[in-house]
């Protein structure tokens, strides 16, 4: 059963923190840290990740966005990629869906190892509406081809040290396998 978003009974932004620093922080120099504003990718030595204040999902959706970025894009603050706050146009939108949705994806498979319902986000509150069914389609699409294709040494290093502390699988393979990523988890 999934925890939802309001249970934090076993679900401790500090987990996160140290199941990161100890997966990541040798080898990437890299922290996740939390308590945040806004989210935001800081390179220096060591790199850093900060999520918004203390939330579990904004955490593992921050560590997404490390996993897609490459050796160059980690060099740049906040990976060098365009970003617009809310109330955003439909055009500007539909391109934040575009690029969210690999992070998405495995924000989705790291909620899954972690026990956490994943919630897709259109990150677009002014706008008054939520992530499109075309976005939550292509999120499912990637989320399916992640677990049939495989994944990059750094995602499957997290994933290996969230089903290690939560106990969602005896292994990564094991969990993309078994995970049953069904389309109406979205709605």
């Amino acid at each position: 059963m999934l925890t939802d978003v309001g249970d934090t009974s076993r679900h401790d932004c500090r987990d996160l923190i140290q199941l990161f620093d100890q997966t990541f922080r040798e080898s990437h120099a890299t922290r996740l840290c939390g308590g945040a504003e806004e989210p935001l990718y800081a390179p220096g030595r060591p790199h850093r990740i900060w999520f918004t204040r203390n939330y579990f999902a904004s955490a593992l959706h921050e560590v997404a966005h490390w996993c897609v970025a490459g050796r160059e894009r980690r060099l740049q603050e906040d990976y060098g990629y365009w970003y617009a706050p809310d109330g955003r146009t439909a055009a500007q939108q539909a391109e934040f869906e575009r690029v969210e949705v690999r992070p998405q994806a495995l924000e989705w498979l790291f909620s899954r190892a972690a026990d956490w319902r994943f919630r897709p986000s259109a990150d677009n509150l002014d706008a008054g509406f939520g992530p499109s069914e075309e976005f939550k389609r292509a999120i499912h699409q990637q989320a399916l081809r992640f677990c049939r294709e495989g994944v990059t040494d750094r995602v499957h290093a997290f994933l290996a040290a969230l089903v290690g502390f939560y106990g969602t699988a005896n292994n990564v393979e094991a969990l993309l396998v078994e995970a049953r990523f069904d389309w109406r988890e979205l709605a």
